[in-house]
């Protein structure tokens, strides 16, 4: 069980870097409006050729293989509910780290969040 719980808290840090990461890309190629749908492939190509989207991408695919790994050796109702935990780590990342304005009532959902899977872990 140790095992299983190892990969599915990989997986989460794995998801949480991949989406900093994508925001971290996002930032630097800008925002995109209405307009710029006029011409998709070069917003494509400007959001693909940024790094950090390259690495966030890349992220999350592994992330989604080991996830798959998870997914063949415990069931979902106990894993699926874990991956909450993204919630919480990207609130923290975001605020330190991002820097970005992080509400009461988020940090009281992610009180919700770790209550709920402290539950279901310890219901399997």
């Amino acid at each position: 069980m140790l095992k299983n719980l190892a990969l599915i808290i990989t997986s989460v840090s794995m998801v949480v870097c991949g989406q900093v990461s994508l925001k971290i890309g996002m930032n630097k190629v800008g925002e995109i409006s209405s307009t710029q749908f006029k011409h998709p492939v070069q917003t494509l190509i400007k959001m693909f050729s940024n790094p950090h989207v390259s690495v966030g991408l890349s992220l999350y695919a592994c992330a989604y293989v080991i996830w798959l790994i998870v997914l063949s050796r415990v069931d979902l109702s106990f894993a699926f509910p874990m991956m909450g935990l993204s919630y919480v780590f990207i609130l923290f990342i975001s605020k330190f780290l991002l820097k970005e304005d992080v509400m009461p009532f988020r940090w009281l959902g992610a009180v919700l969040i770790c209550t709920g899977v402290v539950i279901i872990s310890r219901t399997n």
